[in-house]
């Protein structure tokens, strides 16, 4: 959480989710368990920072009364979406029968993400700070 203190809730999202995308670029690449197993860290440490990046982002724009709700309505679609993304990897294997296209699919939903966090943390830095 370190980064997070430095950079607020919504910046460690959008670093956390292009740590998870570099990494599953290099999931493709890795032909080796040394490469497996550290682009796993690289995954992992962004995965790490991506749930409690959208906790405290939640709690940075919305007054403290209201966190008890609005990060459960944050929450909830992310983990039915890590929950349809593992679903759908296995499906894509199924019908292709390799991951590749399960982790392009992965990398695209991970661009569109960044797509969506980038314009508002370029949002938040151009907001004078009394208006934050």
């Amino acid at each position: 959480m370190w980064l997070a203190d430095r950079l607020g809730g919504l910046a460690t999202i959008l670093c956390a989710s292009a740590s998870m995308a570099a990494a599953m670029v290099g999931f493709l690449m890795t032909q080796n368990e040394l490469g497996l197993f550290s682009v796993s860290v690289v995954f992992g440490i962004g995965f790490g920072g991506l749930i409690p990046g959208y906790v405290l982002a939640v709690r940075e724009l919305f007054p403290a009364e209201e966190a008890s709700w609005r990060i459960a309505t944050v929450m909830f679609p992310g983990a039915l979406g890590m929950a349809a993304g593992g679903w759908l990897a296995g499906v894509m294997y199924d019908g292709f029968g390799f991951y590749a296209p399960a982790f392009a699919a992965g990398i695209g939903f991970n661009l569109l993400n960044l797509a969506v966090i980038a314009p508002l943390v370029l949002r938040e830095r151009m907001l004078p700070a009394a208006a934050r």
